[in-house]
């Protein structure tokens, strides 16, 4: 297997990511997308895809345009990052955003649902190790206005999402997470 095209798109990664940190962790944001493309690597070997997962925050995140990777990277993984790239402007209730982003999941590709558990499952890591540790001081850290009501029922509803990928290992996984918090 030749991994040039991944390793080209990890490099354009950690670029748009550089000094980034991840939200209330304390280490470089772009551990986040390496663990989402090894998510989805225990799914899929496809080039695409991986290269997909690693850069799916960078449109959302950084100042990445969905045409730098279209030039970059091709149409397909153009689409697979836009797919993951929230649409709905950051002041819009926030449920009705969480629900928006679980309907187009949803309706999407099965290789769309594949980057999406890879983020998704990634976060949700993230989210039952953090509980372990701080408890639910840590509902505090977003920005749904029920705390971890709303992150339960938004998950909750990515699972049913996602459902066309149950019996992967990262999707009963998922289940497993969510049963758990």
């Amino acid at each position: 297997m030749n991994s040039d095209f991944f390793d080209r798109a990890a490099k354009f990664a950690i670029d748009a990511h550089h000094g980034g940190e991840r939200k209330g962790k304390g280490y470089p944001y772009i551990l986040h997308p390496m663990e989402a493309a090894g998510i989805v690597a225990s799914i899929s070997n496809d080039q695409e895809l991986l290269a997909a997962a690693i850069l799916h925050d960078t449109v959302e995140d950084t100042d990445v345009t969905i045409e730098q990777i279209r030039q970059e990277f091709g149409d397909r993984v153009a689409t697979l990052v836009y797919s993951e790239t929230s649409h709905l402007p950051h002041d819009a209730p926030w449920r009705d955003r969480k629900q928006a982003q679980a309907d187009a999941i949803a309706s999407a590709s099965r290789d769309s649902k594949i980057v999406a558990l890879g983020d998704k499952l990634s976060n949700l890591r993230a989210i039952v190790t953090d509980y372990h540790q701080i408890g639910d001081a840590l509902w505090q850290r977003f920005k749904a206005p029920n705390g971890k009501e709303d992150i339960l029922w938004y998950y909750t509803i990515l699972a049913s999402a996602l459902r066309d990928l149950a019996g992967t290992p990262p999707y009963e996984e998922y289940l497993k997470l969510l049963k758990e918090l």
